[in-house]
């Protein structure tokens, strides 16, 4: 049986053209796998600073009870009192 020529040709373009793709594909998805590990860096980062941000939130959200409780305890001691006294 001979070997058709033509049919070889078409054969070794297709085996190229694919080998090409593969390359591409390769190249591809390895640029994709270094873009989610940077995006999973950057969200771990962003993670820890809102963990801190949280935690001075709450230290905030502490201190200005206490400022509240002062004051109700200041204005409560005034109230009723004559401002004008001395």
């Amino acid at each position: 049986m001979a070997e058709d020529p033509l049919a070889q040709s078409e054969l070794a373009a297709l085996t190229r053209r694919f080998e090409e793709n593969a390359q591409t594909t390769d190249r591809e998805f390895g640029i994709v796998k270094s873009d989610l590990t940077a995006l999973r860096l950057q969200v771990g980062n962003l993670d820890q600073k809102v963990d801190r941000l949280g935690e001075k939130l709450d230290g905030f959200i502490t201190e200005q009870r206490r400022v509240n409780a002062t004051l109700v305890e200041l204005l409560s001691s005034l109230a009723g009192k004559n401002p004008n006294a001395s």
